[in-house]
């Protein structure tokens, strides 16, 4: 329930409504508009190369070795952007934050970054869509990109002075989510209310299992 619900102090109780899909209660890093269904990739790490690897020590010999590393990384990082985009991945949902130089060329390959997601996000946007988190290719980048997730529509969403993400996707089981917008004069009438909601869905689950069995 929390996170298939939205708090919005500030507004009437009339103005609560629902909505198709997940809201994101945070902002794209970077939004490239696409229409039509899209493809999105789930991702639990930064996408910029590391100069090593932990527990490994990096020993340069000169300043111009620490550039060509710094190029090496910025190429390895574009091209992963390339590869997103000739997959058809519109959309980066990441629970890691990432580096400007990612958020970068996600811009410029026309891919939507939505990062710092939480552990219980991406396990409900993976119970939704029957898709695991990527796993880092290390040095095969030709290796193609199979983990992703169908996204029916992705756009900002403004909730009152807050930036949101809506997002759709298609879900691969009987669960079809919607978000509850709830809105309220102030913080504490609508912790009151999300409380009485969360008590009459648990009541409802109770009985319908009742009925099960």
């Amino acid at each position: 329930f929390a996170e298939l619900h939205a708090a919005v102090p500030g507004l009437p109780l009339a103005s609560s409504r629902v909505l198709p899909g997940i809201v994101l209660r945070r902002d794209f890093a970077a939004y490239c508009p696409a229409d039509g269904e899209l493809r999105a990739l789930l991702v639990t790490e930064p996408l910029r190369p590391a100069l090593t690897a932990p527990g490994v020590e990096f020993v340069v010999d000169s300043e111009g070795q620490y550039q060509a590393s710094l190029r090496w990384i910025t190429r390895r990082t574009e091209t992963l952007m390339k590869r997103l985009q000739s997959n058809n991945v519109k959309l980066l949902l990441s629970s890691a934050k990432q580096e400007e130089e990612v958020v970068y060329y996600a811009k410029l390959y026309g891919v939507s970054v939505v990062e710092c997601l939480s552990s219980e996000e991406m396990a409900l946007i993976s119970e939704i869509t029957g898709v695991s988190p990527y796993v880092s290719f290390g040095d095969n980048m030709d290796r193609e990109i199979t983990e992703t997730a169908v996204v029916t529509f992705c756009q900002p969403l403004l909730l009152v002075s807050k930036r949101c993400v809506h997002i759709g996707f298609s879900s691969v089981c009987a669960f079809q989510p919607h978000c509850l917008i709830l809105c309220g004069p102030v913080d504490g009438v609508n912790e009151q209310h999300a409380a009485a909601l969360q008590e009459a869905f648990t009541m409802l689950q109770q009985l319908f299992k009742t009925v099960d069995q």
